[in-house]
């Protein structure tokens, strides 16, 4: 029979599950936190820092914008490939990654990508020119985009090399300027994971359980999303085999309840739950606690949409906020943009939610995080150009 967590304990599960329910201090193992997330979303926008430094940093902020590229471009201890996104994954993963590599072939097979206007002579060309010439991004080559120029069109050896990075036959090399290098994948990835194969079977119990011990609790539908790397009936047969599956009732910020499933050790998690840090914590868009917008107001009531899409005379709010996350609650979201030429971090608008009244207290803990956000990217001067 299903137990029931409620919603005060869900959301502190939640956040504990996705490390944020203690104060972002100590030592620092950056490896550590991307195998806890599970993958860590990249993202091109540099709004303040971009998404994925912002996502390490609210985990420890001793974090600093060039650990990452370390990891994966020195340290080969991560590699780069798509989840629901673009994401950076540990190097351990790999092995129960491959199933990913023909899943999205066959998904793009015959679209845009596949149809990239060049032969298999061309695409082996570039494959020859990596093989000899080592890494190369889309500026070694010069290839046109043929047509009208839209948001998304991409030149052919754009799209041929993004193609092959897909389907697992070039991985990336390193970044500069968060460019991409392709380079061949046995040439990247350690010889005992490329080589290293399961089944199918064996991969997709691997995704479902460490998809699920990463949320905490969720359906089949979230377990689905975590990782996006199965499909709905993969997941339903997976559970359906699953002994040790505990089914839990959840309730919502409204009161309402559904039916979940946890991991085996729900109890102990449970058990070992402690209020979290009351620090005010200003969150990515792209933070993997908050990725899932249903499930953020399912369990907060917070509903947040991320406007950078949205023309400027629709927004309800902005074209980059952020969530302010204190304690185990959302009070409001907050508008910023950085100058590190001029030295500055600019606060453009603050809103609270409802019921959160703006506090002497509130606001040294926005000022605090603010100033910590200003030293991750190398800036001192924190200016307002709205009233608090």
């Amino acid at each position: 029979m299903a137990f029931r967590i409620d919603n005060k304990t869900a959301r502190r599960l939640w956040l504990a599950t996705n490390g944020l329910a203690t104060t972002p201090t100590g030592p620092l193992d950056v490896l550590q936190i991307v195998r806890e997330l599970g993958f860590v979303q990249l993202d091109t926008i540099r709004n303040v820092t971009r998404a994925h430094h912002h996502i390490l940093w609210s985990r420890n902020q001793n974090y600093r914008e060039p650990m990452l590229w370390d990891l994966l471009a020195k340290d080969r201890s991560v590699f780069e490939h798509f989840t629901h996104d673009a994401s950076i994954l540990p190097m351990e993963f790999y092995p129960m990654w491959k199933r990913q590599f023909p899943r999205i072939k066959k998904k793009i097979d015959g679209s845009w990508y596949a149809g990239s206007d060049m032969s298999d002579a061309a695409h082996a060309l570039i494959v020859k020119r990596i093989e000899q010439e080592g890494p190369l991004c889309t500026r070694a080559f010069d290839t046109k985009i043929k047509g009208e120029k839209t948001m998304w069109k991409r030149p052919p050896h754009k799209r041929a090399l993004d193609y092959m990075w897909y389907c697992g036959e070039l991985t990336t090399s390193h970044r500069e300027n968060f460019i991409k290098f392709y380079d061949l994948s046995h040439r990247i990835i350690p010889e005992h994971h490329y080589e290293e194969s399961h089944s199918e079977e064996i991969q997709i119990d691997w995704l479902c359980s460490n998809a699920l011990n990463r949320l905490g609790f969720g359906s089949e539908g979230d377990i689905k999303r975590f990782w996006d790397a199965t499909d709905i009936s993969e997941v339903k047969s997976w559970a359906a085999r699953k002994q040790d599956l505990v089914p839990v009732q959840i309730q919502h910020n409204s009161g309402d309840w559904t039916e979940a499933l946890a991991p085996a050790d729900i109890d102990v998690r449970l058990g070992e739950l402690a209020k979290p840090t009351s620090r005010l914590r200003i969150l990515n868009p792209f933070d993997p606690a908050i990725r899932d917008r249903d499930r953020l107001k399912r369990l907060f009531g917070f509903d947040y949409k991320i406007e950078i899409f949205v023309p400027a005379a629709k927004r309800k709010y902005g074209y980059y906020v952020y969530p302010l996350l204190e304690g185990d609650r959302f009070v409001g979201r907050i508008e910023l943009k950085a100058d590190r030429k001029k030295n500055q971090l600019s606060v453009h608008n603050l809103w609270l939610e409802p019921k959160i009244k703006w506090t002497p207290n509130r606001a040294e803990k926005l000022d605090a995080e603010l100033a910590r956000l200003g030293r991750l990217i190398g800036v001192q001067n924190i200016k307002w150009l709205c009233k608090p």
